[in-house]
């Protein structure tokens, strides 16, 4: 696990901090950044394992960011959170090959169960 290097994207700093802070403290390489155009300038030099992105973001939102990926790597694990779920949003993003869909409603230790487990399931994939 050491060395996997990840891209976490969301506008609510305090939440990037907090997840991101976890994150970092199960051994991975994190860069947090606040924009989806942010994480696109970041995509191919650092080369993440995977990319997690929050799906309401002002300007440019997950689902934009996730299609504009998807051009740099069609292959790119992508993990998506979101405050505000819906069934329309899960079958968009579902179509763009996202690996996983946590939702931010539950407590922050169900948001990092959720992610840790999504996090080795990708990781594990990827060794194999």
């Amino acid at each position: 696990m050491k060395n996997m290097k990840i891209i976490m994207v969301d506008d609510n700093i305090d939440f990037l901090k907090v997840v991101g802070d976890r994150i970092k403290s199960w051994g991975y390489d994190l860069t947090g950044v606040t924009s989806g155009k942010e994480a696109l300038k970041l995509i191919k030099p650092e080369e993440p394992c995977v990319v997690i992105l929050d799906y309401k973001m002002p300007d440019m939102n997950g689902l934009s960011t996730l299609k504009e990926i998807r051009k740099i790597n069609p292959k790119m694990p992508v993990i998506m959170f979101t405050a505000y779920p819906t069934e329309d949003m899960m079958k968009d993003t579902e179509k763009l090959g996202i690996n996983a869909f946590i939702p931010k409603l539950s407590s922050n230790t169900d948001i990092l169960k959720s992610l840790k487990a999504a996090l080795d399931m990708i990781i594990q994939s990827q060794q194999k």
